[in-house]
């Protein structure tokens, strides 16, 4: 068995990591992301990933966002900073693709990109400046009744359902991670929400997003759901 996330260490988390890059794709640390896993090389990133489970308790897979969408088969720049995730649960399909979950974990800065011999692409990911993501940030912190109103006239603009129940008792800290990850913002708003320098900062960021998006004439085309 796997110790919890938060009894983790930087010094505990592994410094060569494959990557997932998929743009407008966001992970947080102690937030959950399905992934429906179909291409070859991600194929191959994920058995790997789950094969070290036995070994070492966790199966490790990092999440980046690259810069542009990929073209032409060429590997696209990758944003500086991603955040690593552990395999929560799989099951492969009878088709062949395999459907996880990822568990946040910590931000991670690439150092540099590895020339690997895999299919998918490895970094040499650096931790040391969001040991702070491996603690659960308190409730108070952010301005949850400006957030709650926030959302509110958020899914009333665009039309959405939400789980009240569940956002009512959610605590804080997995609410606002939840949140940043599932509102269809850009990929540039995104990457400012994980690259926010502390969870203060990122509630703060997810309110004014979702405050701009109702105000905008006519409203952004979004359409996913949040619960």
């Amino acid at each position: 068995m796997s110790a919890p996330a938060e009894s983790l260490t930087i010094d505990d988390l592994s410094r060569t990591i494959p990557i997932f890059p998929l743009r407008g794709v966001l992970l947080l640390p102690r937030a959950l992301l399905p992934l429906n896993v179909f291409e070859p090389r991600y194929l191959a990133m994920t058995r790997d990933a789950l094969g070290t489970v036995e070994a070492t308790g966790r199966g490790l897979i990092g999440m980046i966002q690259p810069t542009e969408p990929e073209r032409g088969g060429q590997r696209p720049d990758l944003y500086r900073i991603g955040c690593l995730g552990e395999i929560a649960g799989a099951a492969e399909t009878e088709d062949g693709r395999i459907l996880i979950t990822l568990r946040g974990i910590c931000r991670f800065h690439v150092a540099r990109e590895l020339e690997a011999g895999t299919l998918y692409r490895q970094v040499d990911a650096d931790y040391a400046a969001f040991a702070a993501d491996l603690e659960v940030a308190p409730d108070g912190i952010c301005q949850r009744d400006r957030l709650l109103k926030a959302l509110q006239a958020f899914c009333d603009r665009q039309g959405l359902p939400a789980d009240w129940d569940s956002i009512n008792t959610a605590p804080d800290d997995l609410l606002v991670h939840s949140l940043a990850m599932v509102c269809p913002f850009s990929a540039g708003e995104k990457q400012a929400l994980l690259e926010a320098p502390d969870f203060a900062a990122r509630a703060e960021m997810l309110i004014t997003l979702m405050e701009m998006a109702v105000l905008e004439p006519g409203g952004p085309p979004f359409g996913r759901k949040l619960n």
